[in-house]
């Protein structure tokens, strides 16, 4: 590519030379002959004025005394009525460039000079446009060059980060080069670069997410199996199986709402899948899953509040949420922990507390964001949490650190009173 632009540069450079060269060349080499002829008609003009004057002053003309008045470089012809021509000067041979003048009294003044000397001016004339010229091919040539430099070098580097982007390294490399399209161009690969860079994060966020919360229900399966295969030898069996049976397929499906879920909010879409729901079914669901794990921990688990709430939202995804708090309380807290509802204004809110240390202090409200952990965990299960409550138009907050409060706000479900007396 540099060579193509040197050599189109040079091109146009040598036709534009080669076209005002050739107009130059004409036009001096007729400037310079009229300018000779008019030279030389102005000295024949000038002698013959002279003779006239010397005549009518009475003086005789001759060589001698006309040798001052003529020039040097010329050759002259003065003729006299009734004496013998007067010439001064040598005659010059080959193509000569003559004027001739009249006076009043017959006498006539003959200049001539050699066509050369219009040759040597034109040969000036060139060999000073030849300079010129070979002094802009030069400058072009190196004008090109840079200019392939400034060009070819920033497309080079731009194939490069297309190359790179190709192979997956999607970091941009805000790079600009002073010329207005490459850097519109790397604008646009920056751009790219960076919607790249965050369709892995929020894959990789997925990936981190999913296998979070996937661990959460697949414990408590794990746990209901446990109980199927506990009770099976009891005299019960046979009602107690179909009860354990029922509560680990409603784990399958809340799993399957799980994946459903973070799937959706990895492409960053708003749940249409809000509806109203009895939160009081939620929470107690919630409640039995969780006693057998908090039974062997010999801890417990208690409701209470205000029943028969409804709230508008995702009944997996509120489940979800408040397995993660449950969780929590029973990995990093202690003694009872109690889920509570209750209504401020327009929102149901489900509060989980327990009796253990709390939040560290230092940390605060900070234990919602990703990687922040005070417990050596992932520092996503909060986090996801709280997106999953976010993309249902709820929130999840820390109320008080110690003890630990966390509270679910979700919309309350407007009941008219046609369906209340329906």
């Amino acid at each position: 590519m540099r060579r193509r632009l040197i050599n189109s540069t040079l091109a146009v450079v040598l036709v534009v030379i080669a076209v005002f060269g050739a107009s130059i060349v004409v036009i001096e080499t007729r400037a310079i002959e009229r300018s000779a002829y008019e030279t030389t008609q102005s000295e024949a003009a000038r002698l013959v004025a002279v003779v006239e004057a010397r005549l009518a002053a009475g003086e005789r003309v001759t060589g001698e005394t006309m040798r001052s008045a003529v020039p040097a470089d010329r050759y002259v012809r003065i003729e006299l009525p009734g004496q013998s021509p007067i010439a001064h000067g040598e005659r010059p041979r080959g193509e000569v460039i003559e004027a001739r003048a009249t006076g009043g009294n017959g006498e006539a003044v003959t200049v001539q000079q050699p066509r050369s000397v219009v040759t040597d001016e034109v040969g000036r004339i060139l060999l000073i446009i030849l300079a010129v010229a070979a002094l802009t091919i030069v400058a072009a040539a190196l004008l090109a060059v840079q200019q392939a430099r400034r060009v070819a070098a920033p497309l080079t580097d731009l194939a490069e980060t297309a190359e790179r982007l190709g192979s997956g390294d999607p970091r941009p490399r805000h790079r600009r080069y002073g010329v207005p399209e490459l850097d519109r161009v790397a604008d646009v690969l920056d751009a790219s670069a960076e919607r790249i860079a965050r369709m892995l994060t929020a894959e990789r966020r997925l990936a981190a997410d999913a296998s979070h919360q996937l661990r959460t229900p697949l414990t408590a399966l794990s746990m209901r199996l446990e109980e199927i295969v506990h009770t099976a030898s009891h005299p019960e069996a046979p009602e107690s199986v179909g009860e354990e049976a029922a509560i680990a397929l409603a784990q399958v499906e809340r799993l399957t709402d799980v994946v459903e879920r973070l799937l959706t909010n990895s492409r960053d879409a708003r749940s249409t899948s809000a509806v109203g729901f009895d939160l009081d079914e939620v929470v107690l669901q919630q409640v039995e899953e969780w006693r057998p794990a908090y039974r062997g921990a010999g801890r417990a688990i208690v409701h209470s509040g205000k029943a028969g709430l409804r709230a508008v939202g995702t009944p997996g995804a509120v489940a979800t949420v408040l397995a993660t708090l449950v969780e929590n309380a029973l990995v990093h807290g202690g003694g009872t922990v109690a889920l509570r509802t209750r209504v401020t204004g327009n929102q149901v809110v489900v509060e989980v507390t327990d009796e253990g240390p709390g939040v560290d202090p230092e940390l605060g409200s900070r234990v919602f964001e990703r990687t922040v952990s005070g417990h050596n965990s992932t520092g996503l299960g909060l986090a996801v949490a709280r997106d999953l409550a976010e993309a249902d138009g709820g929130r999840l907050e820390l109320l008080q650190q110690h003890p630990p409060v966390f509270a679910l706000f979700l919309s309350r479900e407007v009941v008219s009173l046609a369906e209340l007396t329906g």
